[in-house]
């Protein structure tokens, strides 16, 4: 098995840095140029993503492989951004007082816009969490009232449920999803065998965080509604990173993060939540300046940073000129580039399904014989990689999760090291 020169690793590593910051305005240029070619075709040219690259200022102090917990913004967008902080704070109460609704109201706008639904199921929360836990927890639950989920889920949310079986009596279904299922009639089938005349709730992933695996969230709604159970859905990682409009999925909640895929700084997150649903989920803090069925009830959590919100706008529009069909073809592109060199290796295993379709820009990969954890602190200590462990749920290995501005040269030399240390096994 061939082996790493420690010296030329690290000489590598340290060419690798960005470019001089690339305005959007000429990045507008550089997609224009482009508009005629296949998604795919531009994914594998890696001029062209080494251009969009100088885009993003990220460290050079080591190759960042862990942007599905939180992804850099891009640095027109982080500018926007603290530009959006000083004219706030020179004008402070004035602004909050006239201009905070109406501006809130086109960032909604414009990702209900992006989500394809009205505006009026849709509000800007902080992060995912908050976006589910306010559905799970303002559910109307009576004692002895079901769930179902699947311990690949998310944990805060996992918690949640169980805080409202402590509360109120309800019980959880537990399922396990397959790493690698046969097709997707096995997942629905899965969580169908779940469900009893008392299951009320149904939470999914739109993609599983810790694996990357997309499941088939329209099928499993469809089959869930049939048993008139509702469905909420984990879509911290698919907003802004998978092709899709929320009338494809036909759930009845979905929550997810902006600053992940979407490349929103810090602090705001969607939910989204069916008309007809609206007036019986009870709002988590008692505001009562709404009619039961105007989701901004739920939206309450007092004065919040909205420099934030602001910038959800920036972002959006840096998504939007890059393309959500030539973003996930890249994403899908740099993780199949990797899985692909590692996929028959004797002592690597991988977490994520084999089927292209069957995930995007995450997967995740362990070694034999060795702990996640151990494995995400050599490749940060020894090769400069950060990667995340994650050692739950029948997954044993470390998640990775490059974004638009990460190469195949640093994917290049993660596969290397890789190799380098199952050998060593």
């Amino acid at each position: 098995m061939e082996k790493i020169n420690k010296r030329r690793f690290i000489k590598n590593l340290a060419t690798l840095g960005g470019a001089a910051i690339l305005p959007i305005t000429l990045m507008e240029n550089i997609f224009a140029q482009v508009s005629h070619l296949n998604p795919q075709d531009l994914a594998r040219d890696e001029d062209f993503w080494q251009q969009i690259r100088a885009a993003y200022s990220g460290t050079k102090d080591f190759i960042q492989l862990e942007n599905g917990y939180y992804s850099l913004a891009a640095t027109e967008v982080l500018e926007n951004y603290i530009q959006h902080i000083r004219k706030v704070n020179a004008v402070s109460s004035y602004y909050m007082r006239t201009r905070q609704g109406d501006d809130k109201l086109a960032s909604r706008q414009a990702l209900a816009k992006v989500l394809g639904c009205p505006v009026e199921e849709l509000i800007i929360t902080r992060n995912t969490t908050e976006s589910l836990d306010t559905i799970i927890a303002g559910i109307d639950w009576k004692a002895g009232d079901e769930a179902v989920m699947a311990e690949q889920d998310y944990g805060a949310m996992l918690d949640m449920f169980k805080l409202q079986a402590r509360r109120y009596g309800i019980v959880n279904r537990m399922v396990s999803v397959p790493l690698n299922p046969s097709s997707d009639e096995e997942i629905v089938d899965l969580y169908e065998k779940a469900i009893t005349p008392k299951t009320r709730l149904l939470m999914i992933c739109h993609m599983i965080n810790i694996t990357g695996h997309i499941l088939p969230v329209k099928k499993i709604a469809d089959m869930a509604h049939r048993h008139n159970v509702e469905v909420l859905v984990d879509g911290a990682h698919a907003f802004a990173h998978l092709d899709f409009k929320i009338a494809d999925l036909g759930c009845d909640y979905y929550g997810s993060s902006l600053h992940k895929w979407l490349g929103v700084p810090l602090g705001a997150g969607i939910l989204y939540v069916r008309k007809e649903k609206i007036a019986k989920i009870w709002q988590l803090f008692g505001d009562m300046g709404y009619a039961d069925d105007d989701i901004r009830k739920l939206n309450h959590t007092g004065t919040h940073p909205v420099a934030t919100d602001l910038a959800i706008q920036d972002a959006i529009r840096f998504h939007e000129m890059i393309g959500i069909q030539r973003k996930e073809a890249r994403l899908r592109y740099l993780q199949r580039y990797w899985t692909d060199q590692v996929r028959n290796h004797p002592k690597i295993f991988l977490n994520t399904p084999t089927a292209p379709e069957r995930s995007c820009g995450i997967a995740n990969v362990g070694i034999q014989g060795i702990k996640p954890g151990d494995l995400a602190k050599t490749l940060m200590e020894k090769y400069k990689i950060f990667t995340v462990a994650i050692d739950t749920a029948n997954v044993h290995g470390i998640r990775v999760t490059p974004h638009l501005y990460i190469s195949t040269k640093e994917l290049d030399l993660f596969v290397s090291a890789l190799k380098q240390i199952a050998v060593t096994r």
